[in-house]
């Protein structure tokens, strides 16, 4: 029966488009995303009215419908169908649709591409972290009546293997996800990744600690060569290289040879790429990259926060906070905390908040069911149902509002220090990034309570737009009237 109903609602989907009207139509998250050839023909009205439709928008060349977490990818589903040869046309579809995409919205999708995969990865090594700050620090250990000491030492080794192994290695997973997303083999980028941190070099992070007594190889006496811990520039940049190498050898060299020497001279030339010429040089601007963010959101007053949770909005409105996700990984790689994704987690919560203001003094009965579902889901991380689907689909003061808002939390949290540990947990899951002092979880919970508070308040008293307080009967009698 649920097959059917999904299968439904994408048949009513597409006829209302028009299917000679469609070119191809991939998935994200929460949307149905199709490339059209006339966005004028489509009635969005027709289409909202559909069960389980939360809002639809056009962007980047693509008509995007709003089904949330779940149900879109159920539609999507089906509308393949089950039909194995449906594949090919799958995977075509959703290559050719970001090459629609030019300039630099094409770049940060294709850093997207790069860094979601690694997400995950990232994020538990945070939770990891934050854990093992919370076992062993003296507050707990001494509730029971321990110290350091008393703890064997197999065990902060074992721990150490779970919170080190992913920054210690985030080259060999960058260039694997580069060469992934480039057309490469993808084991041939893991093993391009692993020998920028091989331990036959120096460690970059004992380099880089005068009390250590490691110094750097020096190549033809004046090339520094290093490890390159925690370097995701770099990574990046040969992972691109490394796959575009391997195509274009793979397109000349005889098949006879092909096996073993593609991946011979994709390995020799990367490694004296990466690690002679472009290493060094690349390091440098990421030190910098760094220096610019750091400063920034340190900024007094907490300017920069203020600025961050400004700008974040309207990033995600124009899809381009992808391009965020490198430099928090950047960030965390170098400093071990990440207090980017802090300033732009008030933008989750003053989301929430408005929505849940229109949603609760909203008349208008479809307003209230599809803004407590995208309401919930907003909490659990995906912002695109109530952003698109009730803060900005009636009028332009609830967003003014909720973009205040996450400015405001973004700079109380910069005058307050607060960093991260990790990134990937949105809004209600993002406590558990801070576990790691309880300090600054107890400052993140009641900024980002405040921050929701807030944004809920002023809208319900001042934002809520006219036309959602129209019930469906007296909206149905003017229409006869």
């Amino acid at each position: 029966m649920n097959e059917n109903k999904y299968a439904r609602i994408g048949k009513e989907i597409v006829d209302v488009i028009g299917e000679d009207n469609i070119e191809t139509y991939v998935h994200c998250a929460t949307r149905l995303r199709f490339s059209v050839k006339d966005r004028s023909s489509i009635e969005d009205e027709a289409i909202e009215k559909i069960e389980e439709v939360k809002g639809v928008f056009y962007n980047a060349g693509q008509y995007q419908v709003i089904l949330g977490t779940g149900v879109v990818n159920k539609v999507y589903a089906a509308l393949k169908g089950s039909r194995p040869d449906d594949e090919g046309v799958d995977k075509r579809e959703e290559t050719d649709a970001p090459r629609k995409e030019k300039g630099i919205r094409r770049a940060v999708r294709t850093l997207a591409d790069i860094f979601i995969p690694i997400i995950p990865i990232i994020a538990a090594t945070g939770l990891f972290l934050g854990l093992k700050g919370v076992v062993f620090s003296d507050a707990i250990l001494g509730l029971m009546g321990l110290t350091m000491e008393d703890i064997p030492s197999y065990l902060p080794a074992l721990i150490s293997v779970l919170t080190d192994t992913a920054f210690a290695f985030l080259p060999a997973l960058i260039c694997w996800s580069a060469f992934r997303n480039f057309g490469g083999m993808p084991v041939l980028g893991f093993v391009v990744g692993l020998m920028l941190v091989s331990p036959a070099l120096p460690n970059a992070y004992a380099v880089a600690d005068v009390n250590s007594g490691v110094d750097p190889i020096m190549a033809f006496g004046f090339i520094p060569v290093v490890g390159y811990q925690g370097s995701v520039l770099t990574a990046l940049v040969v992972g691109y290289l490394g796959a575009k190498l391997e195509r274009k050898l793979r397109a000349v060299m005889p098949n006879a040879l092909d096996l073993i020497f593609t991946p011979f001279l994709v390995l020799l030339t990367m490694m004296v790429t990466g690690l002679l010429l472009l290493g060094p040089l690349l390091h440098l601007v990421e030190a910098g990259l760094i220096t610019v963010v750091t400063e920034l959101i340190g900024m007094p007053l907490g300017l920069g926060g203020l600025f961050i949770g400004f700008l974040y909005p309207l990033a995600v409105m124009t899809g381009m906070h992808h391009l965020f996700i490198a430099i928090e990984t950047t960030l965390l790689a170098n400093t071990g905390f990440n207090p980017l994704i802090t300033l732009c987690a008030m933008y989750g919560f003053a989301n929430a908040g408005v929505c849940f203001g229109i949603t609760l003094k909203a008349k208008k009965k479809t307003v209230k069911v599809t803004g407590i579902s995208a309401s919930i889901t907003q909490l659990l991380g995906v912002s695109e149902p109530a952003l698109f689907g009730v803060v900005m689909r009636y009028s332009m003061k609830p967003l003014y509002v909720m973009i205040a808002c996450s400015a405001a939390g973004g700079a109380v949290l910069s005058l307050l220090n607060i960093k991260a540990n990790s990134y990937g947990l949105a809004v209600i899951l993002s406590p558990l990034m801070y576990i790691y002092e309880w300090n600054q979880l107890l400052a993140y919970l009641i900024v980002s309570v405040i921050t929701l508070a807030a944004a809920f308040i002023i809208t319900y008293l001042f934002a809520v737009p006219k036309s959602v307080m129209v019930d469906d009967q007296e909206q149905e009698m003017l229409k006869t009237s």
